[in-house]
Formats: structure tokens, C-alpha cells, sequence
């Protein structure tokens, strides 16, 4: 038995705000932005719009391509750093209202931009295991709500959008989702966070700012490790399989910053053109951005039955990782 990846789907807000637009509002420009992160766009949720919002017309979309139902979802798995709500309800379970998937279990996964490929890991062994057939797999960012727009060196970063998965049992054309990395450096977890609000330092009215509830990262630390961790997670799941760069069709990392990427490639040797890239369109969409990414390869008719493509990804935490699959 094995486990794939059925179908994807994607909702993006119809909302697009470029680099001249976030302009107007810090001391950047387009060239600056463009030059140093690769962005050009992001897309913002409406003011009536939240995460779960996001996810259930992702998640919609994957469905129908899937030709399932709600009553043939097993488990609703949302990866994402911006719920509906702190803590409870999970957004999976708002999601499965939604749907109406009344029979689905639902659980969050919080590991920040690297979400989606731990869910995918967590989807894959359930279905291997019997525990579910059908495991949609969500992740979806409203992150223009958690940024300060008024830090020019994070407010350029970030952009909103949900993508999904159905995973479910695979047939002998594809081994599917072959393997994962699932790793993390807690003792980074100071690097990147929403510094106030939780329970360790809860906003006290006079004693905190409302900039305090906003994502702090701290860049060049952040930006040293992704370089590190893009490189080991790749080099392990090309190891382990047996496998070279040229039997890879596609990598498809979080999208976070193009300078990451290239830095990355120049460091290990990676060559640059087997990495798809969007993120001059969609910015950072955290949980969301490798599951926007395939299915816009999907819709582009980029990926073919027994590619083999490799995920990886890397955020706060912190967490890393990356899945090996072959397409289904």
C-alpha cells in the first residue's frame, strides 16, 4: 500500500498589493523589495475574510478534483501560525463545518511555514496505517493580520493564501509520498515569534503595544539557517533513497526569500533551475506556500505521473523538513 497525493487546490484573495503599494506606507521601494527578496506581489484577505475562510476554498477545490465529497474526508488536518482563533476551536474544525465533513476528524498543526510537509507525513502514515482512507491535508496563512505595516523589514515579507491535498491510497504507477524529514531547533524558537499575547507574556493593556502582538524575526540568524537546513534536508533525502539532483524533476521549497534559494544553490551546488519558484507573485504565505506552489504546477501541467519531486521548507519554531514524492 501506498499513499498519494490525490489532488491539490488553491485560494489566493482577489486582493493584490504590489511593491509600489506597500511603498506608500513604509520608507521601501519596488527595486529595494525586489532586489532583496525576489517579491513583486502579495495578495490580501478581505476584511470579512479569515484563515478558515482561506482553507475551506482550497480545500473546496481539492475535493472536486478529487471527485470526493465531504463524507469521504476521514481526518482535516490545517497547517497554520494564523488561526481563527488563540488556541480553540481548532480552524480545522471550522473548516469542517464548512465542508460539512461532519464524519472528519480535524487537528492544527502548528509548525509555522514547514506545516504542510509535516502534515503530509502525518496524512501519509494514517493512510498507511488504516486509520483513514481519505486525509485532506490544508495550509492556509492570513498573515497580513500578524505583521507590523509599519516595519519596513518584515511588513514586505508576508502575503495571504491557502492551498490542499487530498491524500489518499495510490495505485502502482506512483510510491506517492515516499519519505519525510520532520526536524526542528527549538533553541531557536527566540528567532522568529509573536512575542506577547500567549501565556508566557499576556498583553497587558498600558504595559505592551499593539505592535507587540506582531511577527519579530530576527533576519540574519533566520536567513543563516534556512541556508543550512534547505541544504542537509535536501543532501538526507536525496542520500537515503539513493537518488542524484538529476533524478529529481522539481523542488519545490516554502517560498520565503529568493536570496535564501540562491544562496542555498551557490553554497551546495544545487542547480537553480530545478527549483519552482512563485514568489514574486504570492510573497510569503508561510504553511500556505508549497501547497500554492504545486497546485500551480498542476494547473500549468508541469507535473506528470512518476515525477519525482522534493519539498522543503523551514520557519519558526524552529522547524524544518522536506517530503519525497513521487506523482501520482
Amino acid at each position: 500500500m501506498n499513499a498519494i497525493i490525490r489532488s491539490v487546490g488553491a485560494y489566493v484573495p482577489k486582493k493584490r498589493m504590489s511593491n509600489d503599494d506597500v511603498a506608500k506606507m513604509v520608507d521601501t521601494s519596488d527595486e529595494w523589495i525586489l532586489s532583496h527578496t525576489g517579491i513583486k506581489n502579495r495578495h490580501i484577505a478581505a476584511e470579512d475574510e479569515a484563515t478558515s475562510d482561506l482553507a475551506y476554498k482550497a480545500a473546496d477545490v481539492a475535493l472536486k478534483r478529487a471527485d470526493l465529497t465531504s463524507a469521504d474526508i476521514d481526518l482535516i488536518l490545517v497547517a497554520t501560525c494564523t488561526p481563527d482563533y488563540v488556541g480553540f476551536p481548532s480552524t480545522a474544525c471550522i473548516v469542517q463545518d464548512k465542508l460539512k465533513a461532519h464524519h472528519a476528524g480535524c487537528l492544527d498543526i502548528s509548525a509555522a511555514c514547514t506545516g504542510f510537509i509535516y502534515g503530509l507525513e502525518i496524512a501519509k502514515n494514517f493512510v498507511l496505517t488504516g486509520a483513514g482512507k481519505n486525509i485532506l491535508v490544508i495550509g492556509a496563512e492570513l498573515l497580513s493580520r500578524t505583521v507590523d505595516w509599519s516595519d519596513r523589514n518584515t511588513c514586505v515579507l508576508f502575503g495571504d493564501g491557502a492551498g490542499a491535498a487530498v491524500i489518499t491510497t495510490g495505485n502502482a504507477k506512483s510510491n506517492g509520498i515516499i519519505n519525510s524529514v520532520l526536524q526542528a531547533e527549538g533553541q531557536g524558537a527566540d528567532l522568529l515569534k509573536r512575542p506577547v499575547g500567549g501565556t508566557r507574556t499576556p498583553f497587558i493593556e498600558g504595559k505592551h503595544k499593539e505592535s507587540d502582538l506582531m511577527t519579530k524575526m530576527a533576519g540574519q540568524e533566520v536567513y543563516h539557517f534556512a541556508i543550512r537546513v534547505i541544504i542537509a534536508t535536501i543532501k538526507k533525502l536525496l542520500n537515503v533513497n539513493g537518488l542524484t539532483m538529476d533524478d529529481l524533476a522539481y523542488i519545490i521549497p516554502h517560498q520565503a526569500n529568493i536570496r535564501i534559494i540562491q544562496a542555498a544553490c551557490k553554497r551546495a551546488k544545487l542547480p537553480l533551475d530545478k527549483f519552482y519558484l512563485n514568489i514574486d507573485e504570492y510573497a510569503n504565505t508561510s504553511a500556505a506556500s508549497i501547497p500554492i506552489a504545486l497546485n500551480e504546477m498542476h494547473e500549468k501541467k508541469m507535473l506528470k505521473t512518476g515525477d519525482l519531486v522534493l519539498t522543503v521548507g523551514f520557519g519558526g519554531g524552529l522547524t524544518y523538513g522536506g517530503n519525497l514524492i513521487q506523482w501520482a
